[in-house]
């Protein structure tokens, strides 16, 4: 504990030491970073790969779903994806030094809002290894020092994406301790980090439910929630039925182990034995398993719902479906089990829609639309951090701009109070 300790103080100094330099690097210097560790990950593919099927191994021996597995691997076009992503976030406006607002007083003050970086943030995430990468680049983009602490199972993919990004600090100039990586598995330097109030500003959590739900009862430096994606579609009297069919499988089916697929159906009760039932048929064909309610569980080959099912993350080729009497009782039921993290309405009614989008309180709501779209690179921010589901701060896909804060700059000309 004593090694361990050492270990996370000397991070948090040298992250403390680095952000006071990225506070005010130059726009040009990140972006050239940034540029040069997207072609660095380009020209490494091979070791990084090496290194993925390492973690995959590892993996495997913990009995990782296939769900998780997924999330873990790497292949070339993912890592082309991690590097276009560092591309598109080299590319996007400063966020930092924009003046927010602008105003005059009678006095003859002048004020403006600035956008300042955060300070030092702590990412602890789970599995996925373009993390580290994501996590870096929007965390520099914003001027912030960064501290990651990546799982166990992906240590070795995040330590070859973390040496890429070394490398393009170490090429524009910038401190190489603007990016650090915790270099270990032990679980101690987690309950280290969460208590630097000294070094870190602020902690964002990527992952599981148990791991959020670790970081919020310990931290003692403010946290940026991302909880569990338990994502609902509410299809509507008035749903296009094509529409649906598509957005559906789509949701559920593209990739199962991301906070953006979708976990439970909210059916219309006049739709059950028409579109509700080519839905569940479609999603069965798809080889997903279907946990219905008493009503829906008449259709062949659902298995019956259990009350844990609602409010459930599978993260699998499983999905929860009941019905509902209308989208009133469908909002109620996203308020009593939802997360607050993506829901999606299937209707061609604007009013039953805007009825929807007013009361249901998400970070993302969707309107004929998959809820896979629910993603930072998506929304045009290059990459994200996380879904913040809290409310304080952030909210919704975490990127750049959401990785700073704001000061008040006052001009004035020998201006004094009466």
């Amino acid at each position: 504990m004593t090694e361990i300790h050492d270990i996370m103080t000397t991070l948090g100094q040298q992250a403390r030491q680095a952000a006071a330099q990225l506070a005010f690097a130059s726009a040009q210097s990140k972006s050239q970073a940034l540029r040069v560790a997207a072609q660095q990950m380009r020209d490494r593919v091979d070791q990084i790969l090496a290194e993925n099927a390492k973690d995959m191994e590892f993996g495997r021996s913990k009995g990782l779903s296939a769900a998780m597995l997924d999330r873990l691997m790497l292949d070339g076009p993912r890592v082309h994806a991690i590097a276009d992503a560092l591309d598109t976030i080299a590319q996007q406006d400063d966020p930092v030094g924009r003046v927010l607002d602008a105003w005059d007083r009678p006095n003859g003050l002048h004020i403006q809002k600035v956008s300042t970086p955060l300070g030092v943030i702590g990412v602890i995430y789970e599995s996925r290894p373009n993390v580290t990468a994501d996590a870096g680049a929007l965390c520099l983009k914003a001027g912030n020092a960064v501290i990651l602490r990546g799982g166990s199972e992906s240590f070795h993919s995040a330590t070859i994406l973390h040496a890429c990004l070394v490398d393009g600090l170490r090429a524009a100039g910038l401190p190489e301790h603007a990016i650090q990586l915790v270099p270990t598995r032990d679980r101690a330097a987690v309950q280290e980090l969460l208590t630097m109030v000294d070094y870190v500003d602020v902690i964002v959590p990527r992952g599981g439910k148990g791991l959020v739900g670790l970081v919020q009862r310990e931290a003692r430096v403010p946290v940026f929630a991302h909880l569990e994606g338990i994502v609902h579609i509410y299809i509507d009297r008035d749903a296009d039925a094509q529409k649906t069919l598509d957005v559906v499988l789509n949701s559920k089916t593209r990739r199962t182990g991301i906070c953006g697929s979708a976990e439970c159906l909210l059916i219309h009760r006049d739709l059950v034995q028409g579109l509700g039932r080519e839905i569940i048929t479609l999603l069965l064909d798809a080889g997903v398993e279907v946990r219905a309610d008493a009503t829906l569980h008449s259709i062949a080959g659902t298995v019956p719902a259990q009350d844990s099912d609602w409010g459930c993350e599978y993260l699998d080729s499983i999905i929860a479906a009941r019905v509902v009497d209308d989208v009133d009782m469908a909002i109620g039921h996203i308020g009593s089990y939802g997360s607050h993290h993506t829901d999606c309405i299937m209707t061609e009614n604007t009013a039953t829609r805007d009825r929807f989008f007013e009361r249901v309180d998400s970070a993302i709501l969707m309107h004929n639309a998959s809820t896979q779209f629910a993603d930072g690179g998506e929304f045009g921010l290059g990459a994200e951090i996380g879904i913040a589901t809290g409310k304080l701060h952030a909210r919704g896909p975490v990127g750049a701009q959401q990785l700073t804060s704001f000061k008040y700059q006052v001009l004035g000309n020998g201006t004094t109070r009466d």
